[in-house]
């Protein structure tokens, strides 16, 4: 099954994460355009059948993307496809993949050939904003999480262990 998160909501990656390592699911996060330092790693780093690796600087993109990102994003997406070639993983979370093909790191036609080369016993999770209509239209669920209020909006800024 091929998932997809997106919208401009809190809360993607989380919905993405679900249940599957409480169940005892392989799960495997790659997470394009983040090089940071997140609080979710540490967590995460503490489940033993989570594996989370990043394809990305330790900055956010707020301009037009390097070649070093654009590198860092493609390389990323090597290592997807061979991890889909091998197979030992139940989930696979391509987490802010949509802000990587947004941002022009990937083609759109590399990441919808690594959609359909999915084996059909491999849960393939894709998650960030602005996902692709080439990418909605192959998902077998798509979940669009909206924000409806956002503390940003009267200046709060990303605090430890909430935003990051």
């Amino acid at each position: 099954m091929i998932q997809v998160y997106t919208g401009n909501g809190k809360g993607k990656t989380t919905a993405a994460l679900g249940r599957a390592a409480g169940q005892g699911l392989k799960v495997y996060i790659g997470q394009f355009a983040k090089g940071m330092r997140y609080g979710e790693l540490n967590s995460l780093k503490k489940i033993s059948n989570i594996k989370v690796e990043q394809f990305g600087r330790n900055c956010f993109i707020k301009n037009q993307p390097t070649k070093k990102d654009i590198a860092l994003a493609q390389n990323g997406l090597e290592k997807i496809r061979k991890i889909v070639a091998g197979n030992i993983y139940d989930i696979l979370i391509l987490d802010e993949i949509n802000i990587a093909l947004k941002l022009g790191l990937l083609k759109l036609k590399d990441v919808v050939s690594l959609i359909k080369s999915t084996p059909p016993g491999l849960e393939l999770i894709l998650t960030g904003r602005y996902a692709h209509p080439g990418i909605l239209k192959i998902a077998d669920l798509v979940s669009e999480i909206k924000e409806k209020k956002h503390y940003f909006r009267k200046g709060v800024l990303a605090r430890k262990g909430i935003e990051f």
